[in-house]
């Protein structure tokens, strides 16, 4: 086997990365994300998620899969379901949701594409 080539991994650590803004489909900033590969447009595929205390994201359909991995804190949806630190959920293809989060979280999400405001 031949070694893993220079370029060809990243590797960073949660404690060293830097958050941007995520921009949602109105122009606003929707939380803040970090994605390692940026040949994908930010918020889809593998990204890290951080929601600041008391945000609530705007009401949003996906298209495609959404997986997410609650790292700390905890998030409640709109119906009332509360994700708490080390839930792993999968939301399908066409699930409506809001998420707000009183003391702030930080989640690991993969989406397939990006999501549509309701």
């Amino acid at each position: 086997m031949k070694p893993v080539a220079e370029g060809e991994r990243m590797v960073i650590n949660l404690d060293e990365i830097e958050f941007e803004p995520y921009i949602n489909s109105r122009g606003e900033a929707d939380g803040l994300a970090f994605q390692h590969d940026r040949s994908k447009p930010l918020g889809t595929g593998f990204h890290i998620y951080k929601m600041e205390p008391g945000y609530t994201t705007i009401p949003h359909q996906h298209r495609g899969n959404e997986e997410f991995l609650i790292l700390s804190g905890e998030v409640t949806d709109n119906d009332g379901t509360v994700y708490r630190e080390g839930d792993l959920v999968l939301m399908k293809d066409g699930t409506q949701h809001c998420s707000y989060t009183e003391n702030g979280c930080v989640i690991v999400v993969y989406l397939e594409a990006p999501e549509a405001e309701v």
